[in-house]
């Protein structure tokens, strides 16, 4: 046996291979975001789910979980819900329904104030009581849309929140089948808002995130 050495002919009319570009490295946000984007994703898709539902409440934390969610499966498989109380202010309900608009998602509005009464009526609660139940007559209201229409719920809290246990248990933030930011501390969540408004504009599209949403401080109103 003896090894032999082919030389192919090469065609004159054939230039010779052009060296490759080498592509620019994504920005560390960049990756984290479209990493929750395929976190998501998979994880919707896999599970035999076709759409989301979250409560938007016009925060940061919901605003890029309900972008996230656009990215991942469509602004129209995305049901966002406005649960407002009587301690809503306006701005968080016009935050909610420009964000839902210009994701192209299914907006709803379910007011908790009667709920609430009903509840307040057998239990007559107050303080720090009375603010976790009006949190978590949201949650019992997105797990009832889930039920009914099949829609996967999905919790907007963040690292930072699940660290320090700075959340009401069972709440619109915290329950849910998949949960995008659960590795995303409170730092990140405003840099990949920031990231993907930027991403956007450059090319000629609408910021998905309101920047009411990502101006405001941080408050408790969701929990009462």
């Amino acid at each position: 046996f003896t090894d032999a050495l082919m030389v192919w002919d090469v065609p004159e009319d054939v230039d010779a291979a052009q060296p490759s570009a080498i592509e620019e490295s994504a920005s560390d946000d960049e990756q984290v975001y479209w990493a929750c984007v395929t976190g998501l994703r998979d994880y919707v898709l896999k599970n035999g789910f076709s759409s989301v539902v979250l409560g938007l409440s016009g925060g940061i934390d919901s605003a890029l979980t309900a972008a996230i969610a656009a990215d991942a499966i469509g602004g129209g498989n995305v049901v966002g819900v406005s649960m407002p109380s009587v301690h809503s202010s306006e701005h968080s309900k016009d935050d909610a329904a420009d964000l839902a608009k210009r994701l192209g998602a299914d907006y709803r509005v379910e007011p908790i104030a009667r709920m609430v009464d009903a509840f307040q009526d057998q239990l007559a609660l107050d303080g720090v009581a009375e603010e976790n139940l009006q949190a978590r007559v949201r949650g019992v209201i997105l797990m009832a849309l889930s039920n009914r229409e099949g829609h996967l719920v999905i919790a907007p809290g963040n690292k930072s929140e699940l660290a320090t246990g700075y959340a009401t248990i069972y709440d619109a933030g915290s329950i849910g089948g998949f949960a995008p930011l659960k590795d995303v501390d409170k730092s990140r969540v405003w840099q990949l808002a920031r990231w993907r408004n930027a991403y956007a504009a450059s090319r000629g599209e609408v910021a998905p995130i309101p920047v009411s949403s990502i101006e405001k401080p941080p408050s408790a109103e969701l929990d009462r």
